[in-house]
């Protein structure tokens, strides 16, 4: 589906207008959006706009790496958005330059729909421009990186209180899951941060010179995002080597309780294996209290290494 908005000279709003009208007619900014396009679609990239081949190429193959292309007198950027439900990366791409934006995503993208909506409701839009759509976009995008990041957080607390009562292999289970997710979020977190750096930068934008201050805020939030996933992953590190040593702790000990119990039996083995044989002398075998004194001193040996272990501290 392709959409359009026109800014005329006078910044008066024109939208819906047929794609090749707005190439055509003298506008002061335009914005094309390919909101899930079909290949019919994908070709006008090719013709009429004429965007390079590889920034098309970058555009149909997806999940890219975030980053900044020059082409002549537009930029071409790859971005990329989180799904709040899945954590799924969603490529939204930029073909930018003073008189025009177009936007290209396969999937529904609520942070252009956002915006898209904003221009739509603004009363007045000198104040916009492609640079500004395009900063509008990418904090919509980084704000909402946040609540995924807080999310995790929260179940993080959860894992380290444990109020539920839950068994160790579930909580590593879901302890091993939080980490996947922080590894994605890095992964998408990092090379955004890299490309607004790029942005910062730049000298081949004179557009953008005058928003850097508000690019230079999105930094600043993906240096905090990006500080609090590895701050989040040595948490999830120091959680799952607690759990570690404290399962090991608890088999150690349950290996020293029965380690003194054999122990105890042993000697009381020994003398029912003793008594156990089939010879037909053997001293007490034909004592009337033969049995009854031999149990008296199998009980007596268990006492006396019990009280034994206990001065020991083995029980402890």
């Amino acid at each position: 589906m392709l959409r359009t908005i026109a800014i005329s000279k006078k910044n008066e709003l024109i939208k819906d207008l047929d794609m090749m009208k707005v190439i055509s007619g003298d506008f002061k900014w335009f914005w094309i959006d390919f909101d899930q396009p079909t290949e019919e679609e994908v070709e006008l990239l090719r013709d009429p706009l004429s965007f390079h081949p590889l920034a098309i190429e970058d555009c149909i193959h997806r999940l890219q790496r975030p980053k900044l292309d020059y082409y002549g007198d537009y930029a071409f950027f790859v971005t990329q958005a989180l799904n709040q439900e899945t954590l799924i990366r969603e490529e939204v791409n930029f073909f930018l330059s003073g008189q025009y934006i177009v936007t290209f995503h396969h999937k529904p993208s609520n942070e252009i729909n956002d915006v898209w909506n904003r221009i739509h409701s603004a009363t007045n839009h000198k104040k916009w421009d492609p640079s500004h759509v395009l900063y509008n976009v990418i904090d919509k995008m980084v704000d909402n990186y946040f609540p995924l990041v807080y999310q995790i957080e929260d179940r993080l607390s959860e894992i380290d209180e444990n109020s539920k009562g839950r068994s160790m292999e579930v909580l590593l289970e879901d302890l091993f899951d939080i980490r996947h997710h922080l590894l994605s979020l890095r992964h998408t977190i990092t090379p955004m941060r890299d490309l607004i750096y790029r942005i910062l930068n730049s000298q081949r934008m004179t557009d953008i010179q005058g928003k850097l201050v508000y690019f230079s805020d999105i930094h600043d939030h993906l240096l905090k995002l990006a500080e609090m996933i590895e701050a989040n992953r040595e948490l999830t590190t120091d959680i799952r080597d607690s759990y570690i040593s404290l399962n090991s702790h608890q088999t150690n000990h349950v290996m020293k309780v029965l380690t003194v119990i054999t122990t105890i039996f042993m000697p009381m083995t020994f003398i029912v294996g003793l008594y156990g044989m089939n010879f037909r002398y053997m001293p007490g075998l034909t004592w009337k209290y033969g049995f009854f004194t031999t149990i008296a001193v199998m009980i007596l040996v268990a006492i006396g290494m019990s009280m034994w272990f206990k001065k020991k501290g083995w029980f402890k």
